[in-house]
């Protein structure tokens, strides 16, 4: 199936983010003053966001509910410039939330209700399936954006499914606790990984000191792609044949995290569509992300 190069599917979270920020410093049972805010979130729309700020066009599949809240995320997704057609709706499924807090010291705590998403399972990739936007005989052809939300049945049935066999797979694992999901999507040609070093270590079953070291792990261990992050420190990138290219992110005041990681990797994907090379379009992923925790961008 031709598709549209500016045209994005994302698959994953589409959520209310509840996010509880303090500038002091927070430690295990704080009561400090700060701010609590509601805005759209979710890994997959966070990339969403993310492209359709470059100029790109991303489409979600994902599960989002039928009650006010969801209707509130519809609204909201539309003024932000990403498409919710191809979305499920559910009567019986709630919208999925989000809850964090953070503090001076970064991320404290957080709870992903992803309930309703792991529930729709592979309801939400309808579209790709119907001739919507694919079938088995005619996949899509163009980049999807997937992220760790989904079950890891969901996830092992991707890695194999012919809905996926021409896709150019970019994946993100949505937290640590969710990154052994990701193992069988290692064997698939077209996937590109973005792992933070946490992650990385959890994927290639060990402990690494630097980015570029845990790239070259997982290639290792059957990855084509893989780029790792490592907060203000180098990140790197590794393809099969090809040399591990790294580069430094400016440094800059943290004044959040959350949504960091897919900023960078929307920053990645926007910079490669443009044709920038590999070390080019790392550095610009790396400064993007720090344009975001530090706040100069919503």
């Amino acid at each position: 199936m031709m598709t549209d190069v500016s045209r994005i599917l994302c698959i994953g979270s589409v959520l209310w983010d509840i996010i509880g920020r303090s500038p002091a410093v927070m430690r295990r049972g704080s009561d400090v003053p700060g701010r609590i805010t509601r805005l759209p979130g979710g890994v997959a729309l966070n990339i969403a966001m993310g492209l359709a700020r470059f100029g790109l066009s991303p489409e979600m599949l994902t599960l989002i509910g039928c009650d006010a809240e969801g209707d509130d995320l519809i609204r909201a997704c539309t003024a932000l410039g990403v498409g919710t057609g191809f979305a499920l709706r559910s009567e019986d499924l709630p919208t999925d939330r989000y809850l964090a807090v953070e503090g001076a010291n970064g991320l404290i705590a957080a709870i992903a209700d992803a309930h309703s998403l792991e529930l729709a399972g592979a309801r939400i990739l309808a579209p790709l399936e119907d001739g919507r936007l694919g079938c088995a005989t005619a996949p899509w052809a163009g980049l999807i954006a997937l992220d760790g939300n989904l079950t890891e049945a969901l996830l092992a049935e991707i890695a194999t499914s012919p809905l996926f066999r021409e896709a150019d797979l970019r994946i993100a694992p949505a937290s640590p606790g969710k990154a052994g999901r990701l193992r069988p999507l290692l064997a698939h040609p077209g996937a590109t990984l973005y792992l933070n070093l946490e992650e990385a270590g959890l994927l290639a079953g060990g402990a690494f000191d630097i980015a570029a070291t845990a790239a070259d792990a997982l290639i290792a261990r059957g990855a084509a792609r893989v780029l790792v992050t490592d907060g203000g420190r180098p990140a790197a990138e590794a393809c099969r044949l090809r040399p591990t290219v790294s580069g430094g992110p400016p440094q800059v005041l943290v004044t959040r995290v959350t949504g960091a990681g897919d900023t960078f990797m929307a920053a990645h994907i926007a910079a490669e569509l443009r044709g920038l090379p590999r070390e080019a379009a790392l550095h610009a992923a790396l400064l993007a992300a720090a344009t975001y925790v530090s706040g100069d961008i919503n």
